[in-house]
């Protein structure tokens, strides 16, 4: 059976054409605690059914999404959950949650529609044992 056919219990959707996005997977695969969380780009055949199979009929790509334990999180909410997975201090990222949602979210919008000027171009290439993270 192949990593496709079985769902992971964590899952970080990021878009595979954003220098942030692709920056933000490789600090994930830095910081984390083990090897439990997988990546897939939102524009992937994996990320497409994974949505339909939820009855989730757009993805907006400026979101970033976290999946785990059969939860699907978003935007700040998926970073600050994804943030119990990275090793300390990383991990005390989970105490920002006691900001307000629409504060959170409204930080997070503003850096999702100017991240391609923050970052740039960036092409993250993971090594033959990080491949193992990535789906589809």
């Amino acid at each position: 059976m192949s990593k496709t056919e079985i769902t992971p219990k964590r899952i970080v959707f990021y878009d595979g054409e954003c220098g942030f996005c692709n920056r933000t997977v490789a600090f994930v695969l830095k910081k984390q605690k083990g090897n439990a969380i997988y990546f897939t780009a939102l524009q992937t055949e994996f990320t497409k059914r994974f949505f339909h199979e939820r009855k989730i009929t757009e993805i907006d790509f400026e979101t970033f999404y976290f999946f785990s334990d059969d939860e699907l999180y978003e935007r700040s909410d998926a970073a600050l959950v994804l943030s119990k997975q990275l090793r300390f201090p990383f991990s005390l990222a989970i105490y920002l949650k006691w900001i307000p949602k629409s504060w959170r979210d409204g930080i997070y919008k503003y850096i999702a529609k100017n991240r391609k000027k923050i970052v740039g171009n960036y092409c993250f290439i993971p090594d033959e044992e990080q491949r193992k993270q990535f789906l589809d």
